[in-house]
């Protein structure tokens, strides 16, 4: 069995050639193919994907849920994984992701860490270890069997936020989360430039109004309005 490894990606030429060499470094022949999705880059993102040894798919429409979706798609393999362009997954995650299929899991993601340092940076990333809905997210990277994914509907492209969390609210009424008690390595870019605060209440307010049923497209605007990307 083997994964197909799924990377939405724009305008991350900083993280994407590094993520690729790494992913094929460590995942070996466990990994299949090594698909970025690209969402209309205007920097060299698909030129350094292509170069570190990756698939470059480019989606017709800027949006994480669509581009996941083409790459779900196109997969080859019967395992999906995806990866944020700005995260690291362990060097064992091919091991790790086929060894808990193995044993019945249907899908997964790890906990995390931050690549920078600071206690609340710290306090947020202990509780990814945890189910909440509001602990998720797609920093933690996702595994899923492809049909698994497919019988569910992949995710609706009617958000173009949020939509790991409609996912996998949809997943978990019928699938246990698995979370490998491993962490990845995720960027602290965006409380670098906004501040620690600031972050966790735009955070809350988006996490609300999804919740409340607020359209995609308002919570994305005022996502965008509260930080700085």
């Amino acid at each position: 069995m083997q994964i197909s490894v799924i990377i939405p990606a724009l305008n991350e030429a900083e993280h994407i050639g590094m993520l690729v060499r790494y992913l094929k470094q460590h995942g070996g022949e466990d990994v299949g193919e090594l698909l970025v999705v690209d969402g209309g880059s205007t920097d060299a993102t698909t030129q350094l994907a292509q170069c570190a040894g990756a698939q470059v798919l480019v989606s017709g429409v800027r949006s994480r849920a669509a581009q996941m979706n083409l790459g779900a798609r196109t997969a080859r393999f019967p395992l999906l994984y995806f990866v944020h362009a700005d995260t690291l997954p362990p060097a064992s995650f091919a091991q790790d992701i086929l060894g808990a299929v193995a044993s019945g899991v249907t899908m997964g993601c790890y906990r995390y860490t931050f690549d920078a340092p600071g206690i609340m940076l710290k306090i947020n990333a202990f509780f990814t270890r945890f189910h909440w809905l509001w602990c998720q997210g797609g920093d933690k990277t996702f595994f899923i069997q492809r049909t698994t994914f497919q019988t569910l509907g992949g995710y609706n492209e009617d958000y173009c936020v949020m939509e790991e969390y409609d996912f996998l609210q949809r997943a978990m009424l019928q699938y246990k989360l698995h979370i490998i008690p491993k962490n990845a390595r995720v960027s602290a870019r965006k409380y670098k430039k906004n501040g620690w605060i600031r972050v966790q209440l735009a955070n809350l307010i988006v996490f609300r109004a999804y919740r409340r049923g607020v359209a995609p497209a308002q919570i994305k605007a005022t996502y965008q309005r509260l930080l700085k990307f």
